[in-house]
C-alpha cells in the first residue's frame, strides 16, 4: 500500500494563500452582481441611498415594471435577440462550413489559405472602422439590424477552431461514406457536426456573449433609437441617470434592473453548452 505523501510546511502555506487569494478575487466578482440585483429589487428611495447593498430596506419590483414597460425595454431587447440568434446562427454555420473546407486533402493552397486566415486575426478591429462604416453605407446598411448581422460573421478564429475540431475525426470514416455514395453535404450534416458538438458548443457560447454584448458596432451603425440594441439602450439610460433634469430622473433600480435584464439570456444558455466547453477549448487549442 503506497503511503500518502505528507505535505511540508511550505506548501501549505502556498495553498492557504491561493485560496486566500481565488476567494478575494470571487469576491470581487461577485459582491458587485449581488449589489446590482438588490439595488434593481429596491424602492426607487432606497436604492438612491449610497453604498454597498447586500440586502433590499424595502422589496420592490418598480425598477423592472418602469424599465420595461414605461421605457420601453422591450424593443432593444427584442431587437438583440434578432441580432444575436440570426447572427450566431450564419456565423456557426459559416465556420463550420469553412471549416470542412479545409480538412480537405485535395484542397489546393490549403496551407496558404490557412496562413491568410490567420493573418485577418491579427489585424485589430478599431483599424477597419472606417472602411466598414464606409462600405455599410454605399451599401444602404446604417439603421438597419442587418449591418449589426453582418458584422463579424465571418471569423478567423471560429474556423480554424472548428477546423481542429473536425481534424479529430479519423479523415477514413469520412472516405468510407464517400464510397458508399454520400454526398459531401450528408458527410458535412450526418458525421462531422454530430461528431463535433464540443466544437459547436465552444463558438457558439464565444459569439452569441459577444453579439449579446457587442457595443462598438451597435453605435457604429445605429442612429435610430427604434432600432437600438440592449447595450445602446442601457448606454441611454446610465448616461439619462446622470441627468440633472428632475423630469428626467432615472432612479439606480431602474438602471440595474436594465443590467439584471440583460444578464438573463447569458445565465441560461451557460448551463446547456457549460459541459461541452470545457472540453471544446481544451481539445480546440491543442490540435495542430
Amino acid at each position: 500500500m503506497n503511503k500518502k505523501r505528507r505535505v511540508s510546511p511550505g506548501e501549505k502555506l502556498f495553498q492557504v494563500f491561493n485560496y486566500m487569494f481565488l476567494s478575494v478575487l470571487v469576491l470581487t466578482m461577485i459582491i458587485p452582481l449581488w449589489n446590482t440585483f438588490v439595488v434593481s429589487i429596491s424602492s426607487n428611495l432606497s436604492s438612491m441611498h449610497p453604498g454597498i447593498k447586500l440586502w433590499p430596506s424595502e422589496f420592490s419590483l418598480i425598477g423592472y415594471k418602469t424599465i420595461w414597460s414605461k421605457l420601453h425595454l422591450w424593443r432593444p431587447f427584442l431587437n438583440n435577440v434578432i441580432v444575436t440568434l440570426v447572427g450566431t446562427f450564419l456565423h456557426v454555420l459559416f465556420a463550420a462550413m469553412a471549416g470542412y473546407v479545409l480538412i480537405q486533402r485535395e484542397l489546393p493552397g490549403k496551407k496558404i489559405i490557412v496562413t491568410l486566415i490567420m493573418i485577418t486575426m491579427a489585424v485589430p478591429q478599431e483599424a477597419i472602422m472606417i472602411p466598414l462604416y464606409i462600405v455599410n453605407k454605399e451599401l444602404g446598411l446604417l439603421n438597419t439590424l442587418s449591418a449589426l448581422i453582418i458584422s463579424g460573421l465571418v471569423s478567423g478564429f471560429s474556423i480554424l477552431l472548428m477546423r481542429n475540431f473536425f481534424l479529430s475525426v479519423p479523415y477514413d470514416i469520412a472516405e468510407s461514406a464517400r464510397m458508399d455514395g454520400a454526398s459531401d453535404f450528408t458527410i458535412f450534416t450526418k458525421l462531422y457536426l454530430p461528431l463535433a458538438k464540443s466544437g459547436l458548443a465552444t463558438v457558439v457560447l464565444f459569439e452569441f456573449v459577444s453579439r449579446w454584448n457587442q457595443f462598438t458596432p451597435a453605435l457604429l451603425y445605429i442612429n435610430d433609437t427604434s432600432k437600438y440594441t440592449l447595450q445602446l439602450a442601457l448606454q441611454s439610460l446610465v448616461v439619462g441617470s446622470d441627468s440633472s433634469s428632475s423630469t428626467n430622473l432615472i432612479t439606480p433600480n431602474v438602471s440595474m434592473a436594465g443590467i439584471i435584464i440583460a444578464l438573463i439570456p447569458l445565465l441560461i444558455i451557460y448551463p446547456f453548452v457549460q459541459k461541452y466547453f470545457v472540453k471544446g477549448v481544451t481539445l480546440g487549442s491543442t490540435k495542430d
